[in-house]
Parts: C-alpha cells; sequence; structure tokens
C-alpha cells in the first residue's frame, strides 16, 4: 500500500555485531518471525556498503509505529559491539552508501526530514549514532531542514497538516 506523504526519513540499525553476516534476507526473517508481513525497512545498508532494496521506497512500511504511514526508512546493519554494547561501528562504505541514499532521498521526498530512530520514539537508541550531529558535518544537497532534535508536538503537527 502505498503512502500519501512523506514527512520523515527514519534512521535504523539492526543491532547486530559486526562479526555477523547480516543482509535485508536475515532481517526480512526477523521481521516474519515477529509477525509482520515481512522486513519493514525500506532499505538495507550491509556492511560492504551494499544496498539492498527491503519494502519499496513509497510503501507503507513498519520500522517506526509513530510514523509507519509517513515515513521511509534505512537500515544500517550494525550498531552493536561484539560484546553486546550500543556501538557506532559503521564502516567508511556504509557512510558513503548513506550519504548517496539520503542525497536521492531528499529530492525525492523534499519535505522529508531526516531523524534517527530514537527522535521518534525516546525508548530506543537506535541508529547508536547522532543523526543531528551526522548532517551538521555531512553535506546533503538540497537538504532543507534545520538542525535539531524531533519535538513530538512537531510529529503531532505533521500528522494534523495530513488531516486537512
Amino acid at each position: 500500500m502505498p503512502r500519501s506523504k512523506t514527512n520523515w526519513i527514519v534512521i535504523h540499525c539492526s543491532l547486530s555485531k559486526p562479526s555477523m553476516k547480516v543482509d535485508a534476507k536475515v532481517i526480512d526473517r526477523w521481521h516474519r518471525e515477529r509477525g509482520w508481513l515481512k522486513i519493514g525497512y525500506a532499505r538495507v545498508i550491509k556492511r560492504d556498503g551494499v544496498i539492498e532494496q527491503g519494502r519499496l521506497d513509497d510503501e507503507y512500511q513498519a520500522h517506526a509505529v509513530e510514523v509507519n504511514d509517513e515515513s521511509t526508512s534505512v537500515c544500517l546493519v550494525g550498531g552493536l559491539s561484539e560484546d553486546n554494547k550500543n556501538e557506532d561501528n559503521f564502516t567508511g562504505e556504509q557512510w558513503e552508501s548513506l550519504h548517496k541514499l539520503l542525497s536521492e532521498w531528499v529530492v525525492k521526498y523534499p519535505d522529508a526530514r531526516i531523524v534517527g530512530h530514537y527522535e521518534i520514539n525516546p525508548d530506543k537508541t537506535c541508529p547508536n549514532f547522532d543523526v543531528q550531529k551526522y548532517l551538521q558535518t555531512e553535506d546533503i544537497p538540497n537538504y532543507k531542514w534545520s538542525f535539531g532534535t524531533v519535538s513530538e508536538a512537531e510529529i503531532e503537527e505533521h500528522k494534523k497538516a495530513d488531516e486537512l
């Protein structure tokens, strides 16, 4: 089912160790084991930087219950240390692919705001790096939003605007 609007681009991580071989098929299996229809994310960036398709970019997704109906998503493989601690352990190839994908998506979804899952749901740490700090140091061409955390009021404001 396609979305009518895309207000958010949500970055996630798989919470997997660097030694684990994780890709979109593995995440799809994990999500189906939870009772989901299929993988919840639109894209998965493997540790070698390869970007895999999950759900279609414009399809209704299952990744952040608060904004599933108005967002697309990307999941970076990793985010967990070998001793099971949250960790920003993403590879250079993943950072390059993330930059490329975000650069494409801000053109496709010009009104969308890029956020980490933790900014939508404060109970989450995913993607285990500061997304707004990343955006301040990376030049994502055509990205129009100012930097800072997303408030609950902003989420509600976007939802109300969509209802009009």
